[in-house]
């Protein structure tokens, strides 16, 4: 029974790579002076009763480097839409033009840079959290093989293993991170 045990790395690959996405979609909505679409991903809009998302009430587009539109498709979600852009916490102002919203970019000064690159901090500390908590996860699928009869030898190998996906994520994590602040602090 021992002798059969394959610990799932695709399994823990592909949560580590989930966590990774994760921080790729949490970074995108950090805003870094340069307007994109993505910021906006994570406002939501109380339309017809329920929670939606931005673009599902209107096309957003990036005309100019620090201008994004957003041209909303009812015309009575337009205040709404506003509304929750105000309140997103994006520190832009909407203005309104008929249906279409602009959102003018305004220029990052030194102290918001340096809070936007605290935050992207924080986000790549929860995403190394979610890797280590699927190298635990692999830990213990090991430990309870181990239990059931896995010789050392095989319970090092594995351990390697996942402990050598660990460290490469970890690495991957540090890299978009030190990249993420570089694009915030460049002016």
């Amino acid at each position: 029974m021992s002798e059969d045990f394959e610990l799932d790395t695709d399994d823990l690959q592909r949560r580590m790579d989930g966590a990774m996405a994760n921080l790729r979609t949490e970074f995108a909505s950090l805003r870094t002076g340069r307007a994109s679409a993505s910021m906006l991903e994570p406002v939501m809009v109380d339309a017809y009763g329920a929670s939606t998302p931005i673009n599902q009430v209107g096309t957003v587009n990036v005309p100019e480097p620090r201008m994004v539109t957003i041209n909303v498709w009812d015309k009575s979600l337009v205040g709404k839409v506003e509304k929750a852009i105000r309140e997103s916490g994006l520190g832009i102002n909407p203005q309104l033009n008929g249906t279409i919203i602009m959102l003018p970019i305004p220029e990052l000064n030194e102290e918001r840079r340096r809070d936007l690159t605290k935050v992207a901090g924080q986000y790549a500390e929860h995403a190394r959290v979610s890797i280590r908590n699927v190298r635990r996860d692999g830990m213990d699928q090991i430990k309870k093989a181990k239990a059931d009869g896995m010789s050392e030898d095989d319970q090092k190998f594995w351990e390697s293993e996942v402990q050598d996906l660990t460290n490469k994520m970890i690495a991957a994590v540090d890299e978009a991170l030190e990249t993420k602040q570089a694009e915030i602090m460049q002016v």
